[in-house]
């Protein structure tokens, strides 16, 4: 069995290298890793780091424009070929040691589709922006309503699905930034996909150390839970 880990990444020199580490450390057992990195454009020097690096271990996608997360992952997901696809920002917020937990539903046969919850759960959780917390649980709310699913954190980065699920949504997926979170979960729900979430670390970053997302985002989400539930087809 093979897990492909799609990692988009825009302008993240300072945390690739130890995210990097944190993933090929990670014990799978039998389980193969396959590392797919999408460069999205950086400017503050990543893209040449990785270009030095030619690392062989690594599958690289480079974008000769900006796109947005949306674009990044739709990237990434054309070229995993593993059994398991999970998706891995660059930014050190998520463990990847958790990985073990997030796909065993997956493994065992009894889910389809996995998300790491950020707020179901007992593991350690920065403490930080109460209008994001907020934000996160309206939004998550929002999208409950359209899709019928009993999500408690649609925004969350840790998603993994089968190869079979991936393959089917994949052909679906449009959006191209931070849209594509509420636009994967329309289409999990519109293809009634198994899902299971399991509960998560959660490592914020403040906007002086990085963080991307801002209230702009949080506004298009709407739209775009909107959009990808009423407007487009499985």
């Amino acid at each position: 069995m093979k897990l492909s880990i799609v990692i988009p990444v825009f302008n993240e020199k300072h945390s690739l290298k130890e995210l990097l580490r944190r993933v090929e450390t990670v014990d799978l057992g039998v389980v193969e890793k396959e590392i797919i990195i999408v460069d999205d454009c950086s400017t503050d020097g990543t893209t040449q780091w990785l270009k030095e690096l030619e690392n062989p271990k690594y599958k690289t996608i480079y974008h000769s424009k900006n796109q947005g997360k949306g674009a990044a992952l739709r990237s990434g997901f054309a070229l995993a070929s593993g059994d398991i696809i999970i998706v891995q920002d660059a930014d050190l917020e998520y463990n990847p040691a958790e990985y073990p937990q997030l796909i065993a539903p997956i493994v065992a046969g009894d889910a389809d589709v996995v998300y790491g919850s950020r707020l179901v759960t007992a593991l350690p959780h920065r403490v930080l922006y109460f209008y994001h917390y907020l934000g996160n649980k309206w939004l998550t709310f929002l999208s409950n309503l359209f899709t019928g699913l009993n999500l408690s954190d649609m925004e969350t980065c840790y998603k993994a699905f089968s190869r079979q699920a991936l393959q089917a949504i994949l052909p679906r997926l449009r959006a191209k930034r931070f849209g594509i979170e509420p636009e994967l979960t329309a289409q999990v729900a519109k293809h009634q996909l198994r899902v299971y979430e399991i509960g998560i670390s959660y490592h914020g970053r403040t906007y002086k150390e990085g963080k991307k997302i801002n209230w702009k985002d949080g506004l298009a989400a709407i739209w775009h839970i909107v959009r990808f539930n009423l407007f487009t087809r499985k």
